[in-house]
């Protein structure tokens, strides 16, 4: 109250100031009514506002809250907004709003919160799936977390109430052996068959064949294919031929391959798909065998199956390794004839193929196609050029591609400035290998520590001390160690010059380098 009054009588006090109303004119209280008498503005309808603020928070449904969920980026948030939506009368969650925020948790891995939804979830009454323990098995595989990948597997049961299903086995057996975790897959494996009665389908079947191919154990993966044709419900399928054509081919026993190839087709009845294709084309071309592939890929086109990218691409390959430069550019034309858009992969290999066999320009032509055709040049497809360029002692060309693609969002890695670096280098190009070098550290990259001596060296034996006086310091502040006799060149050098101011600047940097190498160690 007391503050009231002094609010009140501090506006009383202010609006009876001398000063003040001295200064305004007067006016007769007619006049007063008068002015006041005119009709008023009506008052702002604020009326449907505060009717707004007292309505009750709009429901958020089931599709809403996944929608808010998932567009959350902070996990702690989004666990807020789950638990907020649950306090709704009328509102129960699903396994659909408890999938979407596990999968939020898992991708943080935040595995408490995980556990803590877990045992919440075993009160619910709701019907869970089982692809919610998939998706988490998933998650913890990727992590490492092989242990907790089993929990996943057995909490199926107690919180669905089911019985994993065959998908659900298949996808923890493959996860355990993906990683490698042949102890506790073979463990797993026996378990399911006593707790589950498990008979194995061709899809768990096969993930021990891939297992064993991937290994280089073809015998132990033959025979378990031997155990799959005893079985009505495990017969072999085209995955479980192609896998196994695959490791042929990796351990070079090409002749089985096409062995296995042939009983697939005319034994059981199984027309290969264009991944199978691809396993032997790449197999024989791998292997030098290019002509054999090419016989493939046309029987693979006289029986109904259009090679796709992939199979181009091998072929292509394998011709470029035999230095078949033109009928790799035939392969080139036949494939965008047939209608098929050439990916970064296929342009890539046939510019690589143009590279090694110097005819960068037509190289350069096919990435000027590339980009009208709106396929991005990846940074393994400039670095090819820019080896190409070096090798023909093109360091103009080199050294502006290196200037402009980074300002037209081109991305380029250390390799890139290092294979022109090192060219430059060995050419005695010094004078542009010093400014490249300005534009690396620039950008944050550095040479190769083996190249960064060299040119050390070499500037010496230009007779560019001052240069490489300037470019040693440049380096030094990288943290660059020059190697001992690097260094006794280089003072050697200035010593010979007369320059003596230079050779004590070298040396007070060789303590600086020194001591920051030994505190840090």
């Amino acid at each position: 109250m007391n503050s009231v009054g002094v609010s009140f009588h501090k506006q009383r006090c202010f609006s009876s100031t001398s000063t003040l109303s001295s200064s305004l004119p007067w006016i007769s209280p007619l006049q007063f009514l008068n002015a006041n008498s005119q009709k008023l503005d009506p008052p702002p309808e604020t009326s449907n506002i505060f009717t707004e603020s007292q309505r009750k928070p709009k429901f958020i449904s089931h599709e809403t809250a996944i929608n808010l969920i998932k567009r959350e980026r902070d996990p702690q948030r989004a666990l807020e907004i789950f638990n907020k939506v649950s306090k709704q009368k009328g509102f129960s969650h699903n396994s659909a709003t408890y999938g979407t925020i596990l999968h939020k948790l898992a991708l943080s891995k935040k595995f408490q919160a995980i556990d803590s939804i877990l045992r919440q979830m075993t009160y619910e009454a709701c019907r869970f799936h089982e692809g919610i323990f998939l998706n988490l098995m998933k998650h913890f595989s990727k992590f490492s977390l092989h242990d907790r990948v089993l929990e996943m597997f057995h909490a199926i049961q107690p919180i669905v109430r089911e019985k994993p299903s065959l998908k659900a086995i298949s996808t923890c057996l493959n996860l355990l052996i993906e990683s490698n975790q042949v102890d506790l897959a073979r463990d797993f494996l026996l378990n399911s068959r006593k707790s589950f009665r498990l008979r194995p389908n061709t899809c768990i079947f096969n993930i021990l064949v891939k297992h064993h191919c991937k290994n280089g154990d073809l015998e132990s993966a033959f025979e378990v294919v031997k155990e799959m044709k005893k079985s009505r419900v495990s017969f072999p399928n085209l995955i479980t031929y192609s896998t196994l054509m695959g490791g042929l081919c990796e351990s070079g026993r090409l002749k089985e391959a096409m062995e296995l190839f042939e009983e697939m087709i005319s034994k059981d009845q199984i027309l290969p798909d264009v991944l199978t294709y691809n396993i032997l084309i790449n197999g024989f071309c791998c292997r030098g065998k290019v002509e054999q592939a090419r016989k493939i890929m046309e029987f693979m086109k006289n029986n109904g199956c259009s090679p796709n990218l992939f199979n181009y691409s091998a072929l292509m390959n394998g011709l470029c390794k035999e230095e078949r430069w033109d009928e790799a550019k035939e392969i080139f034309v036949e494939m965008k004839s047939v209608g098929l858009k050439p990916d970064t992969i296929g342009y890539t290999t046939l510019i690589n193929c143009l590279c090694r066999a110097a005819r960068v320009d037509e190289a350069m032509e096919l990435l000027k196609e590339m980009k009208e055709k709106e396929c991005q040049a990846d940074v393994v497809t400039l670095n090819i050029l820019l080896g190409g360029l070096c090798r023909q002692g093109r360091f103009e060309d080199a050294l502006q591609m290196l200037e402009k693609l980074p300002y037209e969002g081109v991305y380029l890695n250390k390799a890139s400035y290092r294979i022109v670096l090192n060219s430059l280098c060995q050419k005695d190009e010094m004078e542009k290998a010093t400014k490249l070098l300005g534009l690396m550290l620039d950008r944050g990259f550095f040479p190769h520590y083996a190249t960064s001596n060299e040119l050390l060296i070499r500037l010496c034996k230009a007779g560019m001390v001052d240069d490489a006086v300037t470019t040693l310091f440049g380096l030094a502040e990288t943290g660059f160690k020059p190697e001992p006799h690097c260094w006794e060149f280089l003072t050697e050098l200035n010593f010979k010059e007369r320059k003596f101011l230079s050779v004590f600047e070298l040396l007070d940097e060789l303590v600086i380098i020194e001591s920051g190498h030994r505190s840090f160690s």
